[in-house]
Order: structure tokens, then sequence, then C-alpha cells
């Protein structure tokens, strides 16, 4: 274990720390499984296998919301609580990984929001009623061209749910029909929302 990881345990305590030994037949299971067994069977212990398995990965993605990473093992806490809590509303039309990230940075986005005094867009509404023009259409690779140090800050910079759907898109691999499940949007409007972000971020970057 490392010295990371060590850390976020003793914030968490030991509720999400895994007694299984290395060899027990649940950590052969995949995350979907796991997670059957957790909610049908009421096993919460197993609780500790996900928590094994996704804590550095939680805490990399609260780290880029945070503003030290004390904050960020403070995020990490509360987002395993999330977690914990909201287990049983996963369904499993989308990869358990992508239902993680999402929960990840819809949580550090509302707590940037809250810290910023914004209040949150509805992701429910209709993305085509939103009225938005862009000239030309981003290309992605101008998006893996850019400077990762000029690249972090113009994502600071932007909206945070622009910043969250870039995220999952580009960091997270997570497939538009994917987005569009955790979204609760149809994949054009989905499609849309990626074009307008891209374009608000080259602004951004650019601006800079």
């Amino acid at each position: 274990m490392n010295f990371l990881k060590k850390i976020i345990l003793i914030l968490v305590g030991d509720r999400f720390k895994s007694h299984l030994g290395a060899d027990n037949e649940y950590r052969k299971l995949s995350d979907e499984d796991l997670v059957r067994h957790i909610v049908e069977k009421e096993n919460t212990l197993l609780f500790g296998l996900i928590y094994d398995r996704y804590a550095n990965r939680i805490f990399s993605k609260c780290n880029g919301f945070a503003k030290s990473e004390e904050e960020a093992l403070d995020l990490t806490q509360d987002v395993f609580l999330t977690l914990f809590v909201k287990l049983g509303n996963f369904k499993g039309k989308s990869k358990f990984s992508s239902w993680v990230y999402a929960l990840t940075y819809n949580f550090c986005v509302n707590y940037v929001t809250r810290n910023k005094g914004r209040k949150i867009k509805d992701q429910s509404s209709p993305i085509e009623e939103q009225e938005f023009k862009i000239a030309n259409d981003i290309d992605d690779k101008e998006l893996f061209e850019m400077r990762s140090l000029k690249l972090k800050k113009a994502l600071n910079l932007i909206d945070p749910q622009d910043r969250t759907l870039l995220l999952l898109k580009y960091q997270d691999d997570v497939p538009v029909k994917e987005l569009s499940t955790l979204l609760e949007l149809g994949e054009s409007a989905v499609k849309m929302r990626l074009k307008r972000a891209k374009a608000r971020i080259l602004e951004t970057y650019n601006s800079l």
C-alpha cells in the first residue's frame, strides 16, 4: 500500500478498509458483479474492495478540483461516503468505472460551485433549447496538442460542467453512448454539449 493510500485510509477510518485476504474469491469478481453482491446480499464489508480498486483514481480526480492535497483527501473521503450511500442506484447501464467517475466529478463540481456561490445548471434541461453558436467544429487533435500545464489552467477556468464532460470523454475514455446514459441525454445532445465544451476550452486556452 502506498503512502497516499495510507493517508486516505487514516482520514476515512477503518470503515472502508478491506480485511479480505489476497486470495479471497470476491477479489476476482468484476466491479459490476461485486456491486451486485454488495447490494443484493447487503454484504457491506465487500465495499472495502471497491475502495481498494478506486482510492487512488478518485483521489487523483478530486485533486484536479482541490486547492491542496489536504482538500483533495477530504473530497475523496466524502466521495466514498456518497458512493457507499448511492451504490444501490447503480443499474449496470454503463460501466461501473464510468458511473464512479461521473459521481466523483459531479460531487466535485457541486463542491466547487457551492464555494463560488454559483448555481448549478439543470443538466436535465434539453441542450437544444440553449442558445449557443459555434462558428467552427473543433477537431479532437487540437485538444491533444495542447500543452498539459496550460491546458490544466484552462480547464480550471471553464464552467465545471464542461470540465466534467471533457474529463469523462478524453481522460477516462467514456464513450458517447455511456455519457448519454450517465447524463440522461440523447446521444445527439451529448455530442452537441461536447462540441460546445471543446469550443470553450480552446477559446480559453488560446486566451492564456
